[in-house]
């Protein structure tokens, strides 16, 4: 079996690697962003094809759209850690063989994995029949809607100058923003800062 794994964090793809590899008859191919997926999709026809939803190039659900057609009607799934059940559900609906909050024990994710490389279909049930609020990621607690906002520029790599442009702010505000974040993160600058996030799966 072989399974394409797409996630622009390093630590998140090496890790999902290592859970796979360690079946025997299974192989992985792991790449940073969507462009990658797609080119490689188009040259090996893989089993399994897993989208990390926030990664560059995804812009919501379009890249699953843009994968589908590079894997030639594969089956492919989404990964998140942070994405809500309407968001799932509205990944299903575009196609998508299947959702894996990452948040899933080792085994499950393979026993996952295998299911959705048959063909069939694979959300957790817990995930899309919880009533209550979506567990806050632990990084994201304390932090205002608008301090997430500013972080997930960090984690584009977005300038402060950037960051304000997009969220209508002053560059002033946003670094008052940045010096916010640091403190609560317990870091000492934005790359740390960004990393911290993306370690903890928020984007």
């Amino acid at each position: 079996m072989k399974v394409l794994i797409a996630d622009d964090h390093e630590l998140v793809r090496d890790t999902l690697a290592a859970f796979l590899e360690h079946e025997r008859d299974i192989q992985t191919v792991a790449v940073a962003d969507l462009d990658e997926a797609c080119k490689a999709a188009e040259k090996t026809m893989f089993d399994l094809i897993l989208l990390d939803y926030s990664m560059p190039g995804m812009n919501g659900l379009e890249g699953l759209e843009r994968a589908i057609k590079a894997s030639d009607g594969r089956p492919v799934a989404i990964m998140s850690g942070t994405a809500p059940k309407a968001t799932a559900q509205a990944a299903l609906d575009a196609g998508a063989i299947g959702f894996l909050p990452k948040t899933m024990g080792a085994k499950s994710l393979v026993n996952a994995i295998r299911f959705m490389a048959t063909g069939e279909t694979y959300v957790p049930i817990k995930f899309m029949t919880a009533e209550e609020p979506e567990e806050v990621n632990p990084v994201a607690q304390g932090l205002s809607q608008r301090e997430l906002e500013v972080l997930g520029g960090l984690c584009r790599g977005l300038a402060n100058k950037e960051i304000a442009r997009e969220l209508n702010l002053q560059e002033v505000t946003i670094k008052l923003h940045v010096k916010t974040l640091c403190r609560k993160l317990d870091v000492k600058n934005r790359t740390q800062a960004a990393l911290k996030a993306k370690e903890a799966g928020l984007f």
